[in-house]
């Protein structure tokens, strides 16, 4: 329960203690996805700008918590995401251009435009949707977790909430649910210190947020959210006592939201730069960056190759998520009730009608 954050990778690069068993390979897989939702923020944001996406949520700043706290997961493991958690979903398979049509909302989209935009899911990666309402996603994890107990399969849940998240009923029942029956379960909060224009210091009179696990009877960690190390180990170890039936772990993983809470939202209007550059100053990017150029797994050539390829992927997954053009308008009544109602029919040949009039 100690308050100073668990860190193995320091803001210049150097390393306390052991690092992960991590490959190589794996550690360019790291920092390949990292990099990749870096220019994907900035790329959406201008698209935001221009008009051609309704909302989008950055990751900016957050990058190790989403990458390393799901590359600690197996293919059979469950997420149950917050707003930031998209790299999460393409580490996990999700296919780019369908995150790009969902974000658009065109015909590409698994969701059919039924969900606003960064309200992403994914079943083949056991990616559950997710709403606006803060926190209410906690709760369906912890059913799942416990289906899975039921079951007596390896999947582990993994739920995700922001430190606002932590203020509401949902994660409350959430945690002492877990607490009582032990499911396979891992929390992880984004403390990434402003729930749009919150600031921690208002949502809780706790010193910390892990120390909230203490009550429900379950171990909490507190790591720094920058560093990609201390994120995977932190989570690959609750992983893995969950998966060997030893129940939940809550995570928090302190972090900071370099941009604003959304498209919606102006930072300048609640918080002071200066804390801004402080925080830059701790990028996450950037240490992983120092520390595999030191190793000598990345140099500067194939670091431009990486955000060469990153940005020809994403403009060509921009490319495609337009040219698929709006959803069919079938699709604006599908997939409501497994069997249609008799007023959902009616509205379906209303519509019919209205289409085949041009209107």
């Amino acid at each position: 329960m100690a308050k100073e954050p668990f860190q193995i990778l320091t803001p210049s690069g150097a390393v306390k203690g052991r690092t992960p068993s991590l490959t190589n390979e794996n550690l360019r897989t790291l920092y390949r996805h990292m990099l990749q939702l870096r220019l994907l923020d900035d790329r959406m944001m201008a698209l935001q700008r221009q008009g051609r996406i309704a909302f989008y949520g950055t990751t900016t700043g957050e990058e190790a918590s989403v990458i390393g706290s799901a590359f600690a997961l197996q293919d059979q493991d469950w997420i149950y995401p917050a707003l930031r958690q998209g790299g999460a979903a393409l580490l996990r398979g999700y296919p780019l251009t369908k995150y790009l049509a969902q974000l658009m909302g065109s015909s590409d989209d698994i969701l059919k435009g039924h969900m606003q935009p960064c309200h992403y899911a994914y079943r083949g990666a056991n990616i559950v949707s997710w709403s606006s309402c803060v926190g209410n996603q906690l709760p369906q994890a912890v059913g799942t977790a416990m289906a899975a107990k039921y079951r007596g399969d390896e999947a582990v849940v993994m739920g995700y909430v922001g430190d606002g998240g932590t203020s509401t009923s949902d994660f409350h029942v959430a945690m002492n649910f877990a607490g009582v029956f032990q499911p396979p379960m891992v929390f992880l909060c984004q403390n990434n210190h402003w729930a749009i224009s919150v600031p921690v210091s208002a949502q809780t009179a706790s010193k910390t947020l892990h120390i909230k696990a203490k009550a429900y009877g379950f171990p909490g960690i507190r790591v720094d959210g920058n560093d990609v190390f201390a994120v995977y180990a932190a989570t690959k170890r609750a992983v893995d006592l969950a998966r060997a039936g030893k129940g939940p772990t809550f995570i928090e993983a302190v972090t900071y939201r370099i941009g604003a809470h959304s498209t919606a939202d102006d930072p300048s209007r609640y918080r002071d730069e200066e804390e801004v550059k402080k925080w830059r100053a701790k990028d996450p990017l950037d240490r992983l960056r120092i520390y595999l150029r030191n190793r000598g797994v990345l140099d500067e050539v194939h670091e431009d190759d990486l955000q060469m390829k990153a940005d020809q992927e994403i403009s060509a997954a921009i490319k495609q998520a337009e040219a698929s053009g709006p959803p069919r308008w079938e699709t604006l009544l599908e997939d409501v009730y497994a069997e249609d109602p008799w007023n959902l029919r009616e509205q379906r040949e209303e519509l019919s009608e209205i289409v085949g009039r041009g209107e």
